[in-house]
């Protein structure tokens, strides 16, 4: 096939891609759905009759994707909202993580008849919940910071701990050394951790003092940060998964030039990798081996379902504050996606025993249970009584270097919500070296006297100086949480 028909097919698909995407979120779907489905529209079923069983070039491709992902939710993850949830998050990302395997797994030998291996690598491969289905889902509902922040933070952690049971449990035939993999996955856990925090703060600090000659070169260095992250801690033999998500969870919440531009950026990467991923999983699934597995699929479904991910959520959150409501939400939450499909290929690739009729059942459960749980997460936190705690959306700040002034010119977009609505110039009590320098109001702009009222919908130029810019970015985030007497209510913006 030619190069221009390739291109013509590509364009066509990802502008299909971006239409279902529009429909899948008015149906409350996750996107994954609909991107499968132009998978196996275009596959060797579909009218064009494209054939892809490369499995070794699908694991690789996925991986690659996964990267990708991961890192775009962890640019575009607030550190504030999810800060009081991650120590729940890694608790329920590593010891939920081994009930889920554990319960899974005898229930695959016991009702599916699978063999020890073959069972307790379904199992793993199905622990993980998503992370793009995770952020295009719950993103839009209106649940309690604590649990919001639980969910997303669980779907960036607990692909490392899988990744290295499923590599494991591919690579020995034999029964693995218990006590040996679990010191190998504190290993890689924690350096993956640490090499993923260290390369994202680094790259921070320079990104911070270096003034770029072009703003686009930003969210560049920001995703080629991450990226690096994940191959330094796989030369070192660690979780590159962690590392990657921890770095760009660094970098997206750091004081750098251009953040929202960033997060934009990272955004469309991540559409673009979900696309390509989804629909090349769509390729790689054949149709007519699917509906022999449909009847495993559900049982071992409903099993992770109704059983191991509440058993595992309510025993991994024990002496944490979590009301009832909100563990039976995150039990019903726990969305499947491209991590488990992308994960059952590494048995595929190591041939190891019922691999390809493993890669079918998880197919037919991240299809059948997305279309179950997706739809109904709404109706589910209504029954749990779940409602939202955030009062103000967070103030959207665009910045740029002066590097020969030594300053950065801030640009502060006030949110329609905002307590920032009314409050005079002088009331924002900014540091000394920080000034409002123009308001851009209904298209026309202005210079701002001290007693000038701000407005919903305003933005406003900020110049201040290096040593200050912090102290001004936590003031003007205060004073839009909680209005112009932000300090009696204790809120320091930060």
């Amino acid at each position: 096939m030619h190069l221009d028909i390739w291109l013509l097919l590509g364009a066509t698909l990802v502008l299909c891609a971006i239409v279902a995407v529009r429909l899948s979120h008015k149906a409350g779907l996750p996107t994954l759905l609909a991107y499968m489905g132009l998978g196996l529209l275009i596959g060797e079923s579909g009218p064009t009759h494209i054939q892809f069983d490369d499995v070794e070039l699908a694991e690789t491709l996925g991986l690659a994707a996964l990267v990708l992902i991961l890192a775009e939710g962890g640019v575009t993850t607030s550190w504030r909202h999810v800060r009081p949830s991650v120590p729940v998050a890694l608790v329920v990302s590593t010891i939920g993580t081994l009930i889920s395997i554990i319960v899974v797994g005898l229930a695959a030998m016991w009702l599916v008849g699978l063999d020890w291996r073959p069972a307790f690598l379904l199992a793993a491969v199905l622990a993980p919940t998503d992370a793009a289905a995770v952020f295009s889902v719950l993103r839009r509902l209106p649940l309690p910071s604590r649990l919001s922040g639980l969910l997303e933070a669980e779907s960036g952690f607990n692909d490392a701990p899988v990744v290295i049971i499923v590599v494991t449990l591919s690579a020995h035939s034999g029964m693995p050394n218990l006590t040996e993999l679990l010191g190998v996955m504190l290993y890689e856990l924690i350096a993956g951790g640490i090499i993923g925090f260290a390369i994202g703060w680094l790259g921070a600090q320079g990104l911070r003092r270096i003034a770029l000659p072009a703003s686009g070169l930003y969210p560049i260095a920001v995703l080629s940060l991450s990226i690096g992250s994940y191959g330094a801690a796989s030369l070192l033999h660690s979780s590159g998964f962690l590392a990657v998500y921890v770095s760009a969870l660094v970098l997206g919440n750091a004081r750098l030039p251009h953040r929202p531009a960033t997060r934009g950026f990272a955004e469309g990467v991540g559409w673009l990798a979900q696309i390509g991923l989804f629909v090349m999983l769509g390729l790689l699934a054949s149709p007519s081996e699917l509906p022999a597995q449909i009847v495993p699929a559900l049982v071992v479904g409903f099993v992770l379902l109704l059983v191991a991910r509440p058993v595992s959520i309510v025993l991994s959150t024990i002496g944490f504050k979590l009301s009832w409501g909100e563990k039976m939400f995150a039990s019903w939450a726990g969305l499947r996606g491209a991590v488990p499909i992308v994960l059952a290929t590494i048995p595929m690739v190591e041939h190891v025993e019922s691999a390809d009729r493993l890669f079918a059942i998880v197919f037919n459960i991240v299809v059948v249970f997305t279309l179950l749980q997706g739809p109904t997460l709404p109706l589910a936190a209504r029954l749990c009584r779940l409602k939202s705690d955030e009062q103000t959306r967070e103030l959207d700040v665009e910045a740029a270097p002066l590097e020969e002034l030594h300053a950065d010119l801030l640009e502060v977009r006030i949110p329609l919500d905002s307590m920032l609505n009314g409050v005079e110039i002088f009331e924002l009590r900014l540091p000394h070296g920080a000034s409002v320098t123009l308001i851009v109001r209904n298209g026309s702009s202005f210079v701002p006297e001290p007693t000038t009222p701000l407005q919903a919908g305003d933005t406003l130029l900020v110049v201040t100086t290096d040593s200050v810019r912090d102290t001004a970015e936590r003031r003007l985030r205060a004073v839009s949480r909680k209005g112009r007497l932000a300090g009696w209510f204790g809120e320091t913006g930060s």
